[in-house]
């Protein structure tokens, strides 16, 4: 499985709903597990993101079909940030040239 960082922000839709956006993490969660995949944690934030999350995928294009739906919406805007647990990066870093 693989392992990503997002960094999502509300946009003026988003916002102006924001009282349903538990229920639309909640959607993502279900979303994210039809793919075979798992939401480890979700944390709303303060600062220059509005939420991070942490998700495991079983590859790329699961990941991202489910970012595609869920921009599609229109009420987040995501950065995504594919994460390396400290066991591959230690490997990857073994094996350079």
């Amino acid at each position: 499985m693989s392992h990503y960082v997002l960094l999502v922000n509300f946009t003026d839709q988003g916002i102006k709903n924001v009282k349903d956006s538990p229920k639309r993490a909640e959607a993502f969660k279900t979303a994210v597990e039809k793919t075979g995949g798992k939401l480890l944690n979700l944390y709303y934030t303060l600062g220059k993101h509005d939420i991070v999350a942490i998700v495991e995928a079983p590859n790329d294009e699961a990941i991202a079909s489910v970012l595609f739906a869920t921009g599609s919406q229109g009420n987040a805007r995501t950065k995504t940030l594919k994460a390396f647990p400290m066991s591959e990066a230690a490997n990857i870093i073994k094996n350079l040239p």
